[in-house]
């Protein structure tokens, strides 16, 4: 057996780890993998060319890393990374700087999402490309430059335009639509105004019938129809064209074909109306200009509700001043954002927006933090505390350093994990896709079919019917609507997500979440404030409170556990003494040497195993424990002295958070350390239903493994280093903003509060958003499943009547308009 490490790419998130670890250990020759979003290390004999294959195979890149180890096994070092990140109270940069957005222009429907995407993907450097319809934008993540991604896009039969920054992503997409708006409205009024009095004047004695009284006056209208639908309609034409060459078909291929074929039939007819039997002399020229005004009306609405659905990451850009006032040695100055920088000091007064992220160095302030954490009570912030770009100062005035500018504040942060959840797709939303993209071939298929049908066994004259069959189904089958319905979804879903401090890291995150039943809590931190304090203190020897206090503040004064920081407060101004050969065990407690005399702290299990009695505190261990409260054992010399109670209280808002998630039907567990007898007097308090006590931290991912083995969809809810293996291991992790840098980089969504309300939140715009993802997607699918047959004349049989090629052009505009305006219902949704 060999140890080999790969470099991983692509992977975002704990689902993704979880895949790449199950498909690497689903190898009969892969002893074992421990995968982290950018390294796995592997056991077993596979080889390195094997095992790169089999993560690509999951979806992802690999590669060998630059020092692989590959020795044999029993020479190997198998001691897991020691990870350790600083708690902040804001989400870290979890974005790449490898990767590129672009516009793109020149897409019409799903189809062009799968070409668009593969054209991307197959460029060298690129890791992971998403095209999103709804926004005409993709972001591209990997090494490639611009230049090539751009050359590869037009290949594909499109532009595109790489943007460097939100901003001018932002002024150019609105260019864009403004302008796409604005073209769409002269063109849908133009080719209308043509096509609605044609089709009145036809309608009016039967003059649809070309006859030799009203031939020439056909042929001028002919002539302007013509000249009508390559002013207003011959963007189809030149995407259909780029299809071609391209060996594809769109959207824009459908209705290109429907009214060419349409207006060639009528001119034929207008010039050699003789070679067609009299019932066949109809014309459809008014139907050519009229599906084509149609749908250029239908993009404008679309266009405008699609702008409508971008709010929320809108908002969020605003939030941002222009301008920043800079104190210095010669007084206040007023400059532009761009020009400020880390160290300066700056002032706010009452209502001003922070410009940058930075430490309060003077003064107090309540501010406003509603749009970065969902929480409408404003916070109060003195010196020494973090202010973030975007709040609003209410009331009062400081002074503060800037330590975080342009890019790199929380607000900018929070905008690219935005965006780039908006250019996810979950995996209901991967399977429209992959529907889509072979969809308008069959389309042309069934069109070709149907027709032959009417034409071989139709009612005379077979022709016209054979041209209205295959002219209605082209375009009735357009699949604007199925392109749109999980991007336009989760557009909105995630940036309202956004509005209540909800953070999601992917559209899987999403779907997933929608889906789970059971929520499972880390207790410290989590469902508690993560601030014990010491209650009271028993002592079972000769040595008094301050001593027995004296000892195990200086066993603890370096470590960084709650429960530590409980007893040296405690210990307030008390002499720490030094201490020798401290050693940690993990879970139970700490040792070390004080004075000459052998230290031990920690719980029971721990002084049972290193032959500490514990009897003299048995009573004092059951009140303290019904009390949930939680007990920590002091011993010196191998006797026990003393007893710490240690109470870190609930939080204010988890009690009515649980009802609430209770209400929604969620069963609740809570995950902890602390003993059963403590556990559950705080699940009592809590409201929980389940609790899992005794757990070490290494055991937190094997118990969320043993609840998804009973059948649960799990989410883990955590904030500590040590919760990352179960937020990884959980169907869905949520990480508390307040946590760790790992615990946030693990999970699939970020609480930006410290508040279980926003777990609550969370799952309510999960289940919101899924729900209104399939109510589009039904309802596309219905729409294409109704439409085609319909326009093929199953109706005829029984009515007698087919339908009419200019009525499937509105119902096409208008199914795209209804998912686009039924997902913007999403931008209102308050969670229940």
């Amino acid at each position: 057996m060999s140890h080999i490490t790969l470099a991983l790419d692509g992977l975002s998130c704990g689902h993704c780890v979880k895949r790449v670890k199950e498909s690497l250990e689903k190898r009969s020759d892969v002893e074992s993998a421990e995968v982290t979003l950018n390294q796995a290390e592997i056991t077993g004999s596979a080889s390195a060319e094997q095992l790169i294959a089999t993560v690509k195979e999951a979806g992802y890149e690999a590669q060998l890393a630059s020092h692989p180890k590959s020795e044999p096994l029993a020479e190997s070092n198998t001691q897991p990374e020691v990870l350790a990140a600083a708690d902040n109270e804001l989400p870290a940069d979890t974005t790449t700087d490898d990767s590129q957005h672009l516009l793109i222009s020149g897409m019409s429907c799903a189809s062009c999402v799968s070409r668009v995407q593969n054209a991307l993907a197959h460029v060298p450097g690129v890791t992971q490309a998403r095209v999103n319809l709804a926004e005409r934008s993709a972001l591209v993540l990997g090494d490639a430059p611009a230049s090539a991604l751009i050359q590869a896009v037009q290949q594909a039969g499109y532009d595109a335009e790489a943007i460097e920054d939100d901003q001018q992503r932002r002024e150019r997409q609105q260019q864009t639509a403004q302008h796409a708006m604005s073209r769409f409205r002269w063109q849908a009024i133009l080719a209308l105004l043509v096509g609605i009095p044609v089709m009145v004047w036809g309608m009016v004695g039967d003059h649809m019938v070309v006859t030799d009284a009203n031939r020439q006056q056909w042929l001028w209208i002919g002539w302007l129809t013509l000249a009508v639908m390559v002013i207003a309609g011959g963007h189809f034409y030149r995407s259909a064209w780029k299809s071609l060459l391209n060996r594809t078909a769109t959207m824009d291929t459908l209705v290109a074909l429907g009214t060419g074929v349409a207006w060639l039939y009528s001119i034929n007819v207008n010039l050699w109306p003789h070679a067609f039997p009299d019932q066949a002399r109809h014309l459809y020229y008014e139907a050519s200009t009229m599906i084509i005004g149609l749908i250029n009306l239908g993009h404008m609405l679309e266009q405008r509700a699609r702008q409508r659905s971008s709010r929320a990451l809108e908002r969020l850009l605003d939030l941002t001043p222009p301008t920043a006032r800079v104190v210095t040695e010669k007084g206040e100055e007023t400059v532009p954002l761009a020009q400020v920088t880390k160290g300066m000091t700056l002032r706010l007064t009452t209502g001003d927006r922070v410009p940058v992220d930075g430490e309060i160095t003077q003064g107090e302030a309540w501010l406003d933090e509603a749009m970065l954490t969902g929480e409408p009570v404003p916070q109060h912030k003195s010196a020494g505390e973090a202010v973030h770009a975007g709040t609003l100062l209410q009331d009062g005035s400081v002074l503060f350093r800037a330590e975080a500018t342009g890019n790199q504040t929380t607000l900018a942060r929070i905008i690219r994990m935005v965006r780039q959840a908006q250019s996810s797709k979950p995996q209901i939303g991967q399977m429209a896709d992959k529907i889509a993209a072979v969809f308008v071939p069959a389309v042309v298929a069934i069109a070709l079919f149907s027709a032959a049908i009417w034409y071989f066994f139709g009612p005379a004259p077979q022709i016209v019917y054979t041209l209205v069959i295959a002219t209605t189904v082209l375009i009735i089958a357009c699949p604007c609507a199925l392109g749109l319905a999980t991007p336009m979804s989760i557009i909105a879903g995630v940036g309202r997500a956004a509005e209540f401090g909800v953070l999601v890291k992917d559209a899987d995150a999403l779907q997933r979440a929608s889906e789970v039943d059971t929520i499972v809590f880390d207790k410290t931190g989590t469902l508690t404030e993560g601030k014990p304090q010491v209650t009271q203190i028993a002592t079972f020897s000769e040595l008094d409170e301050s001593a027995v206090l004296q000892f195990a503040a200086s066993l603890e004064q370096g470590a960084s556990h709650p429960l530590a920081k409980a007893i040296v407060d405690k210990a307030g101004t008390t002499t720490l003494l030094p201490t020798r050969s401290f050693r940690t065990l993990g879970g139970k407690g700490v040792q070390g040497e004080i004075d000459g005399r052998q230290v031990s702290l920690g719980n029971q299990a721990m002084m049972e195993e290193t032959g500490v009695d514990t009897l003299p505190a048995r009573q004092s261990l059951d009140n303290v424990a019904s009390q949930g409260e939680t007990p920590v054992l002091l011993a010196v010399d191998g006797t026990l002295v003393a007893l710490f109670a240690i109470a870190d209280p609930l939080r204010e808002t988890s009690r009515a958070a649980l009802e609430r998630l209770h209400g929604m039907g969620y069963h609740l567990v809570m995950l902890t350390g602390d003993n059963p007898v403590t556990a559950g007097a705080i699940a009592k308090q809590a409201g929980i239903d389940t609790v899992i006590a005794g757990v070490l931290p290494d055991g937190k991912a094997e118990a969320i493994t043993q609840l998804q083995q009973q059948g649960r969809h799990v989410v883990m809810v955590g904030d500590g280093i040590n919760d990352a293996p179960a937020l990884a291991q959980a169907d869905v992790g949520v990480a508390m903003g307040g946590g760790s840098d790992v615990a946030i980089e693990t999970a699939g969504m970020t609480l930006m509060r410290h508040d279980l309300q926003g777990v609550a939140d969370a799952m309510s715009i999960s289940r919101a958003t899924l729900k209104n993802m399939k109510q589009n997607l039904l309802g596309a699918f219905i729409y294409n499943a109704l439409g085609i047959p319909v326009a093929a004349g199953v109706l005829w049989p029984l009515t007698g009547t087919l339908l009419n090629p200019v009525v499937a052009g509105a119902a096409m505009a208008l199914s795209s308009i209804t998912v686009v305006s039924n997902a913007n219902r999403l931008l209102r949704y308050k969670p229940r």
